[in-house]
């Protein structure tokens, strides 16, 4: 009699538990950057720390280092991301099946929105007799690890500048943050870096070492600037990194924030909506999202929009 009451008891508290309404699952979005020290990583880890915390009850956003544009163009082809950063460059190469993707074009990346402008910077210690791009002849050179886009902005560098990488110079294929190691240890003498400013990869060495930084503004590349739409040129303006006092002339191109067509509508919606409606949040994560602007976050986008990012841009009469 007594076991028959305990088995009753316990069929009515399993009968309760099971019509208790469920906590429904939060869903997990990747959301790959690059490297650590890079602003392609804060660009992942800070939206995803704003959709944490204002959407947290129905996602879970995690922002991971990846290798780098290349990297995440790929990982959301394979669906192993949901969201990943990319320069401006390589979204159209990839869409148009050009650089790496010659003859295999990746028709299912999307855009959702531009970030910061980012330059195409060749930096050195003070102490190197390395005063322009053609000094790097014989010297040991960092040209960005391979599946990065800064990868292939330093190759594009080089090509315009008549540079062979196989017998020119000692070429590396370090990571952001260890060439900036390498550097200030002296195993290299210069590096390429595309980045946004102010970028920590730069002011840390510059705190270290005396750095220099090289022009890149041959006729060349400002012939190829003018051809291709995701190019402009800039100025990284005098002061921004320690002991650089002069304005240094080169070309950038946009970080963009892209996705891929199978990622949910509603999905792509409630990120892109989540971030406009708290910019000033973003702005204010980092240095270099200072100066977003909305009408800019919808330029320089050479993969189509996705259908969840047009239908909010729609919603709010942008376009």
């Amino acid at each position: 009699m007594f076991g028959k009451k305990i088995f009753i008891a316990v069929a009515a508290v399993l009968a309760l538990a099971l019509s208790a309404p469920q906590a429904k699952a939060k869903q997990d979005i990747l959301f790959g950057g690059a490297s650590i020290v890079g602003v392609y990583y804060q660009v992942a880890l800070q939206i995803s720390n704003i959709m944490n915390n204002e959407i947290g009850d129905k996602y879970n956003y995690i922002g991971r280092p990846t290798g780098g544009s290349v990297f995440n163009i790929n990982a959301l082809e394979r669906g192993a991301f949901d969201f990943g950063v990319a320069q401006s460059d390589r979204n159209w190469q990839a869409y148009n099946g050009a650089a790496e993707w010659e003859g295999k074009p990746i028709k299912s990346l999307r855009s959702l929105f531009s970030m910061h402008p980012e330059t195409v910077m060749l930096v050195t210690r003070q102490d190197t007799d390395i005063h322009s791009v053609e000094d790097i002849k014989g010297h040991r050179v960092n040209i960005g690890n391979p599946g990065s886009g800064q990868r292939g902005n330093a190759m594009d560098v080089l090509e315009i500048y008549g540079i062979d990488p196989q017998n020119d110079f000692r070429a590396e294929g370090l990571q952001h943050h260890e060439a900036a190691r390498a550097l200030v240890d002296r195993n290299i003498d210069a590096f390429f870096y595309t980045i946004g400013n102010p970028s920590a990869a730069i002011e840390e060495p510059a705190t270290s070492v005396d750095i220099r930084m090289i022009h890149i503004n041959a006729q060349g590349i400002k012939d190829m600037v003018e051809e291709q739409p995701y190019y402009i040129m800039t100025t990284i303006p005098g002061g921004t990194y320690r002991g650089v006092d002069e304005d240094i002339e080169t070309y950038a191109v946009t970080a963009t924030v892209v996705s891929d067509e199978k990622v949910d509508e509603q999905v792509v919606y409630d990120m892109v909506k989540t971030v406009f409606e708290n910019l000033d949040a973003l702005r204010a994560s980092h240095a270099s999202f200072r100066n977003l602007q909305v009408e800019e976050m919808l330029q320089g986008l050479s993969a189509p929009l996705h259908p969840g990012a047009k239908r909010y841009y729609q919603e709010q009469g942008w376009m």
